[in-house]
């Protein structure tokens, strides 16, 4: 995507006159001196803290373009040109939520600016704030169909905002264009997973690892899908699969330890799951199984340890608290046991939650 930056026209005076004709010969660091000093002289012309703002971009140095433009915009806000090239020096120094106001302000004042509608969303995008971004996102991608970047960035978007339909359709169209894509193949499946659509997720995360059975989470993602559909053998294959690719993979270990204890092997599970909470302390379904096993062997106080903390992670989780409820049984202590069965009732069915947010967290630990 071109970037444009608007200059301002403004000023009088032998300074401001200086500053355009190094201005056209290139001389930036030289312009910006002489615009400083036409704001010094006229500390409340918003157009010379607006060139001396776009002369310092030019030479990269953004601080303190920033610094320039805020002092414009308090005196002119409506400049033309200025939020949006204020918008572009915060994108441009990694300062994505100090780009949004700036850039929200310069599509307000012209709805049909795509490039602040686009910068917009990819500042949204990268804040984290993915409904928003892919309001912004939708718009830009439509006026740009071919743009392959926009589509991905506008399906990444939707996938994390839940907008699985919206996430399909791009997926799809990604695709289209590159049929052999096993990162395409892979969110697509993510997409499909959160519509509840298993047996297509799975096709796709099979046709992931079929395009390249080398790509980071393929294996975990299709043995987490594996294992959501009860087919542990599967599973199991997979999550073994990634951990000779990644042997850091803490999820796919705790799922095979997980397997383990359905297949009737403890203590193997337990090693399993002590080594991916040793790796990750944040994975509830490791605890919860530990708890399981650590109870069964009467250990106690570890078991209450394991449970506690799946229980911090997750609290509005009724399995946890059935476990503790049968802990607390076991270890004499009626009231607490009664406190958590009740608690159970209280709760609705466990969610086993979808693959896009554990391989998000995968990602993130």
């Amino acid at each position: 995507m071109a970037v444009l930056i608007f200059p301002f026209g403004v000023a009088r005076g032998q300074s401001a006159t200086q500053a355009a004709a190094l201005e056209r010969e290139g001389k930036f660091a030289e312009a910006a001196a002489a615009w400083q000093s036409v704001a010094k002289q006229e500390p409340h012309n918003a157009a010379a803290w607006a060139s001396l703002g776009l002369d310092l971009a030019r030479t990269q140095d953004y601080a303190n373009a920033v610094g320039a433009y805020k002092k414009a915009a308090a005196l002119n806000p409506k400049l033309p040109g200025l939020q949006l090239n204020w918008g572009l020096a915060e994108f441009k120094r990694s300062n994505l939520d100090g780009a949004i106001g700036p850039f929200r302000a310069a599509l307000a004042a012209d709805p049909t600016n795509l490039q602040a509608r686009t910068l917009l969303g990819m500042s949204y995008y990268g804040t984290g704030k993915f409904a928003e971004a892919a309001e912004h996102l939708q718009v830009a991608a439509t006026a740009d169909p071919s743009n392959a970047e926009l589509h991905r960035l506008l399906a990444q978007s939707c996938l994390s905002a839940k907008k699985y339909s919206c996430a399909l359709d791009e997926f799809k169209w990604l695709l289209q264009q590159n049929p052999d894509s096993a990162a395409t193949h892979m969110v697509m499946g993510q997409a499909l997973d959160g519509l509840a659509r298993t047996p297509e997720a799975i096709a796709e995360f099979e046709a992931a690892a079929k395009a390249d059975a080398k790509a980071p989470n393929v294996h975990f993602g299709l043995g987490y899908l594996y294992w959501k559909s009860h087919q542990y053998e599967e599973a199991a294959r997979e999550f073994e699969a990634e951990l000779a690719l990644d042997s850091g993979n803490a999820q796919a270990r705790a799922y095979l330890g997980d397997i383990e204890l359905r297949n009737g092997n403890p203590e193997k599970a337990l090693a399993l799951l002590q080594k991916a909470t040793s790796l990750n302390g944040n994975l509830r379904l490791a605890f919860v199984d530990m708890g399981v096993i650590l109870t069964e062997q009467k250990k106690y106080h570890e078991a209450l340890a394991a449970l506690l903390r799946a229980e911090k992670l997750e609290p509005a989780q009724p399995d946890v608290h059935y476990r503790l409820g049968r802990l607390y049984q076991a270890m004499g202590k009626t009231v607490e046991a009664q406190k958590e069965m009740a608690r159970v009732k209280e709760l609705h069915e466990k969610d086993e939650g979808d693959l896009a947010r554990k391989m998000a967290a995968e990602k993130r630990d």
